[in-house]
């Protein structure tokens, strides 16, 4: 799809110039995660369309903070500008953000943490149009939770009123901040780069399970150990990958517990690994498996359905509302090892009668969050909040 023309703020019209997207999020390339993802991709695909970008972050890794990263670079065509940073990584505190954004024609801030309460209680003095995307909130977690909903009814009601639109990356999260911010909210699901592995597990039903993420707390992975647990104890040939990079867990966490349960032969922890390896891992499996506790959208799961890999997910609200749209996946409870292991096995043995009839049915439901169809519904939501 070419370059459209699309209708920009007063200021970028006078000038001459395309309109200038600053894209602000708390960490960006070279980390990796869901959040990184897509905002990488939005911004590549904006440049596509004639928009400029830039990307406002932290200076450095959350999981390697004392390393400060390049000041300014310019990755894939995107200024990105790097800012020192201080606190907590889940409210990390970077008020230089305001030095950057003083050009911009519209400002996106991605997750709601100290950019997005920040830019909004300075905004009577940088005055720039502003948007959200909510990316789950800040309920990734139950801890603190009655505090959470405080802060959420309280600080996070009048942040909201700053921007021009509240745009919630899933249905579980429109409905969280259609409560608070009505009239505001705009419902755009993630996009997904559903070519990165498309098409690419095993054409032939495997005992092989692979979950990809960052090592949090939330996603449970103690719990995917138990079931992996279960399901060798009555066919060993069962196998799961966990593939992703250090956060609240280290390797060396996940290693004990692979080892506590005896499970070093059917379990391999790949970090940080390349695409390439990453691609071949699927290649060899047929399921996909996720136990989190909590998710903003669903990402990986969808990346995984692009591949052909069946998925098995924990019934948590964002895994409940894709699997509401797609009934090919499977919701299971996995804090209860053995039920979740039962869900794994009968999503084997529904593989087995016609496998190539599943592996299409996924790739199909996939394509659905093609990016180039996601970033025209942002392109939408860019001008109106520019034009008002």
């Amino acid at each position: 799809m070419g370059p459209r023309k699309e209708t920009t703020s007063a200021s970028a019209q006078r000038s001459g110039h395309a309109p200038l997207i600053v894209q602000v999020v708390r960490q960006y390339a070279p980390g990796r995660g869901g959040l990184e993802d897509v905002v990488g991709n939005l911004s590549r695909l904006l440049l596509a369309r004639g928009y400029r970008v830039r990307v406002v972050t932290c200076n450095s890794l959350f999981t390697d903070r004392e390393r400060s990263l390049p000041a300014l670079e310019v990755i894939d065509g995107v200024e990105v500008v790097r800012i020192p940073w201080s606190g907590s990584t889940r409210y990390p505190l970077a008020p230089q953000v305001l030095r950057h954004i003083r050009d911009a024609d519209l400002v996106h801030v991605h997750a709601v943490d100290f950019f997005f309460d920040f830019l909004a209680v300075t905004r009577p003095f940088h005055g720039r149009p502003m948007v959200v995307t909510t990316h789950g909130g800040f309920f990734h977690t139950k801890k603190y939770a009655a505090i959470k909903r405080l802060w959420f009814r309280t600080l996070t009601r009048l942040s909201c009123l700053a921007y021009r639109a509240v745009v919630c990356c899933s249905r579980s999260d429109f409905d969280l901040f259609d409560t608070i911010a009505a009239g505001r909210t705009v419902l755009v699901e993630n996009g997904v780069d559903t070519g990165k592995f498309a098409g690419l597990a095993s054409s032939l039903p495997m005992r092989r399970m692979v979950t990809i993420g960052r090592f949090s707390v939330n996603k449970r992975l103690e719990r995917l150990l138990d079931v992996t647990a279960r399901l060798v104890e009555k066919d060993p040939r069962w196998h799961l990958d966990i593939i992703g990079s250090p956060s609240d867990l280290t390797e060396a966490d996940l290693r004990r517990e692979i080892a506590a349960r005896g499970l070093a032969e059917h379990v391999g922890v790949q970090v940080a690994v390349p695409n390439e390896t990453v691609r071949r891992l699927i290649s060899d499996a047929s399921i996909f498996v996720s136990a989190s506790d909590y998710e903003g959208f669903g990402l990986v799961a969808v990346e995984a359905m692009s591949a052909g890999l069946l998925p098995v997910l924990n019934s948590n609200d964002a895994y409940r509302s894709l699997a509401g749209q797609h009934s090919v996946i499977r919701l299971a409870d996995f804090e209860d090892a053995s039920r979740a292991s039962d869900a794994v096995e009968a999503a084997f043995a529904d593989l087995t009668p016609d496998p190539g009839a599943t592996r299409r049915a996924l790739i199909k439901a996939a394509g659905s969050y093609s990016w180039d169809t996601v970033v025209e519904h942002y392109v939408t939501v860019y001008r109106d909040a520019m034009a008002e």
